[in-house]
């Protein structure tokens, strides 16, 4: 029977069938899981468990997101050498002085505890607990991604209706009502007039702009503001403090810019002064406003809220008020 070069194309490179053990199984499962695994490592042993369900590489490519010369590469790699061909070979220089076990320490001792005398590591005191160089214990933090200095905030919102507050103010953002006026309304409090003791010296080449660290008072104010999403205007107003009868003079005053045959939707905060018997009974006087409140700390999908942000980066925090 005469060779056909067609039917072996079709047919292809056979695939490197994957068998795994328990004890196999259980170490690429640990791999994949643990959070000081390097996620090279964590993705490869993804690659062969997938393959071992017995799927064809170019499902496993399609269901992790990487290239079929990758999933058959580990495929492979690891049918041939096992557990360790999924690791990186040695590179070419001097050899290491510190070996995975050490690495591994480091990581987990970054991960899961604190000193003593602190709240989270520096680069000086992990060398010292365990034996390394500042520079070593750097090059270890660098190549995991791990930053300990680093601390992010974040607040996640309980309100029960919170999916249906969120679906009620995007949509008047994307497509507001006919022949209404949308506004994100708020109050920036605390607004400190501050100047500095001594006259500050401007940018100059090779040197930052520069002043005193201490400043003088020139009193606080409490900015209102009602953003139009659609044009971008806003509509403010000055008062000394937030209580709800500054915030009721504040209604009025958008009462009086709004063109009367517009509708008002409201979008506010659940601030306290927004919620007194006083405002609820000026909005049943005024049937034109239609209030729309955000979910309980979910301040962030209030408009008016980026433009304080701008506000305070552009003009106030390091601004200078006589």
């Amino acid at each position: 029977m005469p060779y056909d070069l067609q039917q072996e194309a079709a047919v292809g490179r056979p695939k490197a069938e994957i068998v795994l053990n328990e004890s196999e199984r259980e170490q690429l499962e640990a791999w994949m899981r643990r959070r000081k695994t390097a996620q090279a490592l964590a993705l490869r042993s993804r690659i062969v468990l997938e393959c071992a369900t017995g799927v064809d590489s170019k499902i496993v490519a399609q269901r992790l997101s990487v290239s079929q010369q990758m999933v058959s590469k580990w495929r492979n790699r690891f049918a041939a050498n096992r557990l360790d061909g999924l690791l990186d070979a040695p590179r070419s220089g001097a050899p290491r002085t510190i070996d995975d076990a050490r690495v591994d320490a480091v990581i987990a001792k970054t991960l899961e505890t604190v000193p003593k005398n602190a709240t989270h590591w520096s680069t000086r005191g992990m060398a010292r607990e365990m034996g390394l160089s500042q520079t070593a214990v750097s090059r270890i933090w660098r190549a995991f991604g791990l930053q300990p200095h680093r601390q992010e905030t974040f607040k996640l919102s309980t309100d029960p209706l919170f999916v249906d507050k969120v679906r009620d103010i995007v949509g008047l953002y994307l497509d507001p009502p006919v022949k209404a006026m949308v506004l994100c309304v708020d109050e920036k409090s605390q607004i400190q007039a501050l100047d500095r003791t001594q006259p500050i010296l401007p940018l100059a080449p090779g040197l930052p702009e520069r002043r005193t660290h201490d400043y003088m008072r020139h009193g606080t104010t409490t900015l209102f503001a009602a953003l139009d999403v659609a044009t971008g205007e806003v509509i403010g107003e000055l008062h000394r403090r937030h209580r709800s009868s500054e915030f009721l003079a504040f209604l009025r005053t958008i009462e009086a810019n709004v063109p009367a045959a517009l509708d008002i939707h409201l979008v506010m905060d659940n601030y306290g002064t927004h919620k007194t018997p006083k405002v609820r009974s000026w909005f049943a006087r005024h049937p034109r406003f239609h209030v729309h409140f955000t979910p309980t700390s979910a301040s962030w999908i209030n408009q008016v809220e980026r433009w304080f942000a701008e506000l305070t980066e552009k003009q106030i925090r390091r601004g200078t008020h006589l």
